[in-house]
């Protein structure tokens, strides 16, 4: 692997487009220590000192945030309202027949559905740094810091307003930062910056287990999470590579003089076919209760409820709660991600069929059939990877925010990691090099 390397960076283009998404990356994480303006970033670096564990609520945000969310920079809201974005408009396609008909327009319908997708991106910036601004300015950012009033001194509407302009800002910024790594670098962009992001935290959270720990001045706690880590990628990068082939075979057609068809090839279905996103979806769902009880300051019998059973990562309840969410959102994602019946007409258009299966509407139902056995057990694989963080409060006595080895986390990072390995690879084969995989 280390050989492959370096020829990878002894080809010129391939060290270029290496060095550019380095220089992107390096761009990335300089602006996620730039402070906004407006705040006093004497007393947020003391509150995030004082504050023994981030705010469950927003740690996913400042997971994928690289740690800019409670540090209140620029790039505070990170990647987040592209992510959003991009998951509106996939589900949008489903129910707007505009979009459905963009969709099959090709690369033209393509670029008009990312351009709706900056727009929306945009939106979802203004109302997210509002929000953020606001939740600064109470003081619920950080509940359990004495000088949590102080973090945004001047309250006024000129403040506000350019705080949440910055913050605008820079999302956008990472947005073109991230199409750029797309157009001219290695790897998807928006994907190598999440990654990015996400990596960026965990030396610290791994030396604050050691830290922290009781038994051997925290060294069987630190390696018993390295162990754990381990064991977690190994188990995501095989359930990742899982799939299963669906044979297909096309018949002979004569066209004229020449025999098109008599190939065979299969469907590729994928045991987690719907990736990291049913996490994303419950993670998001299970934080408006609390949310809403936050805001609304409320002490009834419900709001007291919630804050016992729904805003802890270690309840039964949440726990429940949490596993039921992703596995009803994988099954979800993966019926509006993949439709049958349009790869059965389509199979049945080239002259394809799945041997022993009539073409068309019997061979929607065995597709159907199929991808509702393999969900599954790629459903109940998320609920079990997501659920890890969870034990880990139990036995180390963290928080959600400081683990390092979420479920979220590990699958973000084990895909994307497998996706940019493969195309440097397919790049390294075009110039019959010996690649990472071999």
């Amino acid at each position: 692997m280390l050989t492959a390397f370096a020829r990878a960076f002894r080809t010129p283009d391939l060290r270029k487009k290496l060095l550019f998404t380095l220089g992107i990356v390096v761009i990335y994480r300089l602006g996620a220590h730039v402070p906004v303006p407006g705040i006093d970033y004497s007393v947020v670096n003391q509150c995030i000192k004082d504050t023994k564990s981030s705010n469950s609520l927003f740690g996913l945000v400042n997971m994928f945030s690289g740690g800019a969310l409670l540090q209140l920079t620029i790039f505070a809201l990170g990647i987040m309202p592209y992510i959003t974005a991009s998951i509106i408009l996939q589900l949008l396609t489903v129910v707007i027949p505009r979009l459905e008909a963009l969709k099959k327009e090709g690369q033209a319908g393509t670029t008009k559905i990312t351009q709706y997708t900056r727009y929306l991106t945009v939106a979802l910036a203004v109302l997210q740094g509002t929000g953020l601004v606001a939740t600064a300015r109470s003081g619920s950012l950080f509940s359990s810091c004495q000088n949590k009033f102080d973090i945004v001194p001047n309250q006024s509407i000129f403040t506000t307003v350019t705080m949440v302009t910055t913050m605008t800002a820079g999302t956008v910024m990472i947005m073109w930062l991230g199409e750029l790594i797309t157009d001219k670098g290695i790897g998807n962009g928006m994907s190598i910056l999440m990654f990015v992001a996400i990596a960026a935290g965990f030396p610290g959270s791994l030396w604050a287990i050691k830290v922290s720990g009781k038994i051997a001045g925290g060294w069987v706690e630190f390696l018993a999470v390295i162990a754990v880590g381990l064991a977690m990628v190994g188990l995501v990068v095989f359930v990742e590579q899982a799939q299963r082939r669906i044979p297909v075979q096309y018949a002979k057609r004569m066209i004229g003089r020449r025999s098109y068809g008599g190939t065979s090839t299969y469907i590729p279905l994928k045991v987690n076919q719907a990736g990291v996103i049913p996490v994303i979806f419950a993670s998001s769902l299970l934080y408006i209760p609390a949310l809403i009880v936050q805001f609304s300051g409320s002490t009834a019998g419900w709001a007291q409820w919630i804050s016992r059973n729904m805003t802890k990562g270690d309840h039964p309840i949440y726990m429940a709660a949490y596993f039921l969410l992703i596995v009803f959102f994988a099954f979800f994602y993966v019926a509006i991600s993949f439709n049958p019946e349009e790869v059965a007409d389509n199979m049945k258009k080239y002259g394809g069929f799945i041997p022993g299966i009539r073409a068309g509407r019997p061979t929607a139902e065995y597709l159907s059939y199929v991808l509702n056995r393999i969900t599954w057990p790629g459903s109940l694989y998320l609920g079990l990877i997501a659920l890890v963080p969870t034990v880990a409060i139990a036995v180390f006595n963290g928080s959600n925010g400081s683990f390092p080895l979420g479920g979220t986390s590990i699958l973000i990072i084990v895909g994307v990691g497998l996706e940019t390995v493969k195309q440097i690879e397919s790049q390294l084969q075009q110039r019959n090099y010996e690649g990472f995989l071999r």
